[in-house]
């Protein structure tokens, strides 16, 4: 059995508008094996309009288009929205930026949990409540019986993504999409919750992906770096050598970041060249 999760070739999302069609991801490739893979990029470079095609969350009048998108065996393209239904959660789950905006503000945050135990597992109402305070247990949320009864509004933003993490992780999925998950704290908790998501990610095997804009972030913690721009891939690094980078987008970012301990009167200003997206050609390949 291959272990490649997920094969993406020449994907395209594509918004009718009243000047024509607006591509805003346009060709991008690109596989996935049992590794942490980050995509970077400015807003509205296309990093999570790419997530969510990949998960088949693209509205009308969106159109999704690829040669190729593919979760293991399993052809994505060729399934139904029920068919869709069935396999998020279970096998490819996504965790949202904010969580106050995915949770329900009427059902405790331990029902939600269990009610996604329960949908794909099929278990029991009592199996489903266990499955779900042993997963608040493992995303280190201390005394899990009493979070469990909690409403979204009684929580901080650290333990409702952490709760988030619980919900997307109990029916064991292969692979997570994780879309800015950690835009919304503080310093010391998004490191937290960082930590709790590798854990569990390198516990179980998955493969993850990990949305940011945040290049600090994403070359400490992921493997492998898709820098994106207008829509497409400008450039592939292995995270370590992320400073060696040989794309004038991916310098350019680089440059702009602030560093401590260096004075500059101003940070540098980015210069983009439209002539980047002539360079690409093909659609662009890359290893898992």
């Amino acid at each position: 059995m291959s272990d490649t999760l997920l094969r993406v070739r020449n994907l395209s999302v594509t918004y009718p508008g009243d000047d024509g069609d607006f591509r805003a991801v346009r060709g991008v490739s690109f596989s996935l094996g049992r590794e942490r893979l980050g995509i970077v990029g400015e807003s509205g470079s296309g990093k999570s309009t790419t997530g969510r095609a990949i998960m088949r969350l693209i509205q009308h009048p969106g159109r999704i288009e690829s040669d190729e998108l593919s979760l293991g065996d399993t052809d994505l393209r060729s399934l139904s929205e029920r068919g869709m239904r069935k396999l998020r959660g279970r096998r490819i789950a996504m965790v949202l930026q904010d969580p106050k905006y995915s949770l329900d503000p009427v059902m405790t945050v331990g029902r939600q949990i269990a009610e996604t135990h329960r949908t794909h597992m099929a278990s029991s109402k009592a199996a489903a409540r266990a499955a779900a305070l042993e997963m608040l247990e493992a995303v280190h949320i201390r005394d899990p019986e009493r979070v469990y009864g909690m409403y979204p509004h009684q929580v901080s933003g650290g333990m409702g993504q952490r709760i988030m993490i619980a919900m997307m992780l109990i029916a064991g999925p292969e692979l997570l999409i994780a879309d800015e998950p950690t835009s919304a704290l503080d310093v010391t908790v998004q490191s937290q919750v960082l930590s709790i998501m590798d854990q569990l990610v390198r516990e179980r095997g998955m493969g993850l992906i990990l949305i940011s804009h945040n290049l600090h972030l994403v070359s400490a913690f992921c493997d492998r770096v898709l820098v994106m721009y207008a829509g497409q891939i400008m450039e592939v690094c292995d995270s370590g050598r992320l400073a060696e980078a040989q794309h004038p987008y991916t310098r350019g970012l680089l440059a702009a970041l602030p560093e401590l301990g260096q004075r500059r009167a101003e940070l540098p200003q980015l210069q983009r060249d439209p002539a980047w997206l002539d360079d690409i050609a093909a659609p662009m390949e890359t290893r898992a």
